[in-house]
């Protein structure tokens, strides 16, 4: 895992939940530009998926191997699922699905990285 990437995630995160619960304020309805951010999230999410499966693969193991990649795949799961459920769901309620799935990202990279290093936990 690269500490520097999971803390541009949360960060990135906490500002596209922002940005969405502005637009569910607003009553504004799902538009590109926020497909363009929960895409640009997930990109940031997939390089720390890559690094990780790397690492994996050259024998740097978790404490809980299964428990990490479950994690893992729930988090680059997560935004293309919400992606489209709140692209379907043409009323307010659009951004905030995608304002809830941001809210749970920097939660599970803060336990990705618990179960990478059971030090830091």
């Amino acid at each position: 895992m690269v500490e520097g990437l999971t803390a541009t995630i949360q960060y990135a995160s906490l500002a596209m939940a922002a940005w969405c619960l502005v637009s569910v304020f607003r009553n504004q309805p799902m538009v590109v530009p926020h497909l363009i951010g929960i895409g640009v999230l997930w990109l940031l999410l997939l390089g720390q998926g890559v690094v990780s499966t790397v690492q994996l693969v050259n024998g740097a193991r978790p404490a809980e191997t299964v428990v990490f990649v479950a994690y893992l795949a729930t988090v680059i799961l997560v935004p293309p699922a919400c992606a489209v459920w709140g692209f379907v769901e043409r009323s307010r309620w659009g951004p905030a699905v995608i304002a809830f799935a941001c809210l749970i990202l920097p939660v599970l990279m803060v336990r990705l990285e618990q179960t990478w290093n059971p030090t830091l936990g």
